[in-house]
């Protein structure tokens, strides 16, 4: 059997589906970016970018249309206002490409985990380079403007040791114990993350042209600095310093280069990837107050993923992915 006639299962469409939303949203947010940076350097990624990008959407086009599923709306250039005034800094907007290439990572493994056929197996595989491609000028970029910010560094000991005391796990009560380098991972990715969602609910709400949305983007930059101030605590705590915050790197620009729909969306894909992240960072803690903290993370993440939810489909603007068939309907039109 030809490995590339196999019909694709629901989980490689919903992969395809998701890459085309995701991938046109963060691609119309990448053009208006491009045409405001200045520095040549950070505009020729922003370019390349743009052109792989342009590359995936006709395979994943082709995809899609060959098992007859209709092809995803996502975002367009209707939802790119052009001409409006910078809102964000060049610096800025290489932090985003660069935090964007590490949900793309997740995003492609994830996809090429549950591929079978072997053209979409290849095809993931060439999105996963791509990703790590931009993953890798966006950091090496970022180094030598000097505006990277590397986790805290630890010391090595001159063994290695065993936990011998309960209190491994106590980070409220007794004597308790510093932050483990395991656990620093996420802490420290969660917090770059939850920053990028605070300043672009910044600039969003800013720019907003609807109260409701605008009212939402506050809303969310309010959770997403709870969380920031959480997590950086626990940090400070042990005397390791936090990453930095980007909200100057937004300009008081009040004229929207996006619909309010991508922006809504926005800010809503990122409080739901940050659930992937913060679910990895409470199944590596072993302290008792970082659990604690991830719990209240998630809970409070879910509730505005509820009222984004509910705010998207008010506007009829969530579009629906490929469902499962409902037989019962089925059997009564028979």
């Amino acid at each position: 059997m030809d490995k590339n006639n196999l019909t694709l299962t629901s989980s490689e469409i919903g992969t395809l589906w998701g890459e085309f939303v995701n991938g046109t949203m963060t691609d119309v947010v990448n053009r208006y970016m491009v045409s405001i940076i200045e520095d040549q350097q950070i505009k020729a990624i922003f370019e390349e970018a743009i052109h792989t990008f342009g590359k995936q959407k006709k395979q994943i086009i082709t995809f899609i249309e060959d098992e007859g599923f209709p092809v995803p709306i996502g975002f367009t250039e209707s939802d790119l206002y052009k001409g409006k005034p910078r809102l964000f800094t060049d610096i800025f907007c290489l932090n985003y490409l660069h935090i964007m290439a590490l949900h793309g990572l997740l995003g492609h493994i994830t996809a090429f985990a549950v591929s079978v056929r072997k053209d979409l197996r290849d095809f993931y595989g060439s999105c996963d380079n791509d990703a790590k491609n931009m993953y890798n000028q966006t950091i090496d970029l970022l180094l030598e403007k000097g505006n990277f910010q590397r986790d805290p560094q630890f010391y090595p000991a001159k063994n290695p040791e065993y936990v011998t005391s309960q209190d491994f796990t106590d980070g409220f009560f007794g004597k308790g114990r510093k932050l483990a380098a395991t656990e620093i991972i996420s802490i420290s990715l969660n917090l770059k993350k939850s920053i990028m969602a605070k300043t672009l609910s910044i600039a969003f709400s800013q720019v907003a042209q609807t109260k409701e949305v605008r009212k939402f983007l506050t809303d969310s930059e309010k959770t997403a600095d709870q969380q920031i101030k959480a997590f950086s605590k626990i940090m400070q705590t042990d005397n390791l310093p936090a990453p930095k915050s980007w909200e100057t790197e937004v300009t008081t620009s009040t004229n929207s280069p996006f619909s309010d729909k991508l922006m809504l969306y926005h800010i809503g894909f990122l409080f739901q990837a940050a659930q992937n992240y913060h679910g990895a960072g409470l199944a590596s803690s072993m302290r008792t107050d970082l659990v604690a903290a991830y719990e209240g993370t998630i809970l409070k993440n879910l509730m505005v993923t509820k009222k984004w939810f509910d705010l998207m489909v008010k506007n009829k603007w969530l579009e629906q992915p490929p469902l499962a068939p409902n037989r019962t309907e089925i059997a009564k039109e028979v």
